[in-house]
């Protein structure tokens, strides 16, 4: 926002200011205004009224802002309003403890499977306002640490660092098939800024297989077939042409594929995420790795947070840690921290299911196709170095 807007804001809300300030001196001398001063006083003591009026007056806060960093209308506003001085350390607290990855959250994907509704993205334009960044774990708030990997934890279930260590991995390959790939929400798409574009289903959705995420799937499956691992990839679009029940119609396809084949042990269901920020600005993952940028990739490891049965969640993120080991090793930030979520994603039907995230829909195709690759290749060793050993 340029300076002329900035002015032209600061204005407006002066104005506004004035105007409620005299409507109210003119109920004043009409009104009877006995028991408003005990009502107002005790409304001041409600830190959340306090705290979300500081935000409508004067926007969201910088972190470790403080009044004598405000302009001279915030500063003027503040002195005005004994409520919203009340509220200004309330903000600024709440800010500072924010983790960037909560409060952009992810938007689409990381919902409970018990509320599957259709995510509401907004068509892309030509100028897109896509920001990069890299998600990097850190030590602290709700991040659990150990030996380089980063574990988020978005459960209710009061964990700590030590169920890190908990799990067994418990993934024995075999011969015949032994990985399946599938996409409950396939046709997810990515941003058209690379050139290669589609036609959309709905905005940043298709069902063309060769740019949504059949196709970032295949890529992966080439790569592991390159390493002489035996790969299933189901090309079905379980979230077309209804999103909701999606989960619901890609477990029985699971089950019946390790049904069919007994052998398969690792489970990858294929996903893009979706971060936009509190401006509608879209997000992409992005990580540098030998000289090009490539889409992060993030792990997501379901939990009985929310009450279903999951007996076996621990070895889920078992494998996963033990995936992302190697990652963090090999690679600068190709791996965002691993998730661990209250829902399932039908990860109770196999120790070695895990779900996939492939960059979010800021991302190009180009970028997530990259990083799918270095995904897979690094992912494909951790597994012939299990099976081997």
């Amino acid at each position: 926002m340029d300076k002329r807007d900035q002015i032209g804001r600061a204005l407006r809300r002066g104005v506004a200011l004035g105007l409620v300030l005299v409507a109210c001196w003119g109920l004043s001398l009409m009104a009877d205004l006995s028991g408003v001063k005990e009502r107002l006083a005790a409304l001041g003591q409600e830190p959340g009224l306090s705290v979300s009026l500081l935000s409508s007056q004067l926007g969201e806060l910088p972190r470790q802002t403080t009044s004598a960093e405000l302009t001279g209308w915030g500063r003027l506003l503040l002195s005005h309003s004994a409520l919203l001085a009340a509220g200004e350390e309330a903000v600024a607290e709440v800010r500072d403890g924010a983790d960037p990855m909560e409060d952009l959250g992810s938007k689409e994907e990381l919902v409970d499977e018990e509320e599957q509704e259709e995510p509401d993205l907004k068509p892309p334009t030509e100028d897109e306002g896509i920001l990069e960044m890299t998600a990097k774990g850190k030590e602290g708030g709700k991040y659990l640490h150990d030996q380089g990997v980063y574990v988020y934890d978005r459960t209710d279930l009061g964990l700590d660092a030590s169920v890190l260590g908990e799990g067994t991995v418990d993934v024995p390959l075999g011969e015949g098939p032994q990985i399946l790939i599938l996409h409950t929400h396939g046709s997810e798409a990515y941003s058209q800024s690379d050139g290669r574009s589609y036609e959309e289903s709905d905005p940043y959705r298709t069902t063309d297989c060769n740019h949504n995420m059949v196709r970032v799937g295949e890529e992966m499956a080439t790569v592991f077939r390159a390493h002489g691992l035996q790969v299933v990839h189901d090309t079905n679009l379980y979230d077309y042409p209804a999103y909701n029940g999606a989960y619901d119609r890609s477990k029985a396809a699971v089950e019946q594929w390790l049904k069919q084949y007994p052998t398969i042990k690792v489970v990858l269901d294929v996903h893009r995420d979706a971060l936009v920020g509190n401006e509608g600005e879209i997000y992409k993952l992005v990580s540098e790795e030998a000289g090009e940028k490539v889409a992060q990739v993030m792990l997501v490891v379901g939990t009985d947070g929310s009450g279903a049965a999951h007996p076996r969640w621990r070895d889920n993120l078992a494998f996963g840690i033990k995936l992302q080991k190697n990652l963090v090793t090999g690679y600068s930030s190709l791996a965002r921290p691993i998730v661990l979520r209250n829902s399932r994603y039908n990860q109770q039907l196999s120790p070695g299911y895990l779900l996939v995230e492939v960059g979010g829909h800021g991302n190009t195709l180009t970028e997530a196709l990259a990083g799918a690759r270095l995904w897979a290749d690094n992912v494909a060793r951790t597994l012939l170095a299990m099976k081997e050993g």
